[in-house]
């Protein structure tokens, strides 16, 4: 039987890194009002001491740290592992926005932020990384992939795991991961350049749709054997992206 989500979310502790005691503090009391348990950092060298010390399923990083900037704190973090990350930052262009997923985050919040904003964003990352807090509906689709064999690319979407046959030291950047996840939500279909925006939680302005290109070009540098000549992920002029399985193997 599936945990009741309530008592789930009492279990989910999310770790704030920020050094402004007041955002802090208001960051924390909207943890709370969900009903999980907030723990703070002023550094990210002092949240290196809590993470050691604590079960930590998500951690908010504020991108100006003293010490140790965010962006490093969170790229040092996810060599580590694949707990959730989401930057919370002032530095709110497109760029900034798609930089930070590139670097290591699961999602990007600008101050100032709505609290229902920053709360679903968290939720979304929670969703993806901590498989039982997915609704049943969404939990037990079966029509979606678990995993896919692209060239020389094995790709488990459940674990998050992407490795590379020919050259293991290769790796996807959580941002990489995340386009291929949005493209495998209905392969051989194509997906708008706005859709995987909203979904990557990038702001919807309109001369960001080229940060989507160049996100989708840094996957094919990856796994395609000649990115000029795409097999996997094909260009559907007008309408998007399309993660072609012909030329692969999809697991249901």
């Amino acid at each position: 039987m599936r945990e009741d989500v309530h008592v789930l979310n009492e279990r989910i502790s999310i770790l704030i890194v920020e050094d402004d005691p007041d955002m802090a503090e208001l960051i924390s009391d909207l943890v709370e009002a969900e009903g999980w348990t907030p723990l703070t950092a002023p550094s990210a060298e002092e949240a290196a001491i809590v993470l050691s010390r604590e079960t930590v399923h998500l951690v908010l990083v504020d991108h100006n740290l003293p010490g140790t900037s965010g962006r490093t704190f969170a790229q040092r973090l996810r060599a580590q592992t694949n707990i959730g990350i989401v930057m919370v930052t002032a530095a709110g262009s497109a760029a900034d926005r798609v930089l930070g997923l590139e670097t290591a985050a699961d999602d990007y919040v600008v101050k100032p932020f709505e609290p229902i904003e920053l709360t679903a964003r968290i939720k979304a990352v929670l969703r993806r990384t901590i498989p039982s807090l997915k609704p049943e509906r969404e939990s037990e689709r079966d029509h979606e992939p678990t995993s896919l064999k692209l060239g020389d690319w094995s790709v488990d979407l459940k674990s998050r795991r992407a490795i590379c046959r020919t050259d293991p030291a290769k790796s996807l950047t959580s941002a990489e991961f995340a386009l291929l996840e949005i493209l495998a939500e209905t392969p051989n279909a194509p997906v708008s350049r706005a859709h995987i925006l909203d979904r990557l939680g990038a702001e919807s302005e309109r001369y960001i749709d080229r940060n989507v290109d160049v996100l989708v070009l840094r996957l094919r540098r990856k796994i395609e054997r000649n990115p000029d000549l795409p097999r996997h992920i094909k260009t559907r002029r007008g309408k998007g992206y399309v993660l072609d399985t012909d030329d692969g193997e999809i697991v249901p």
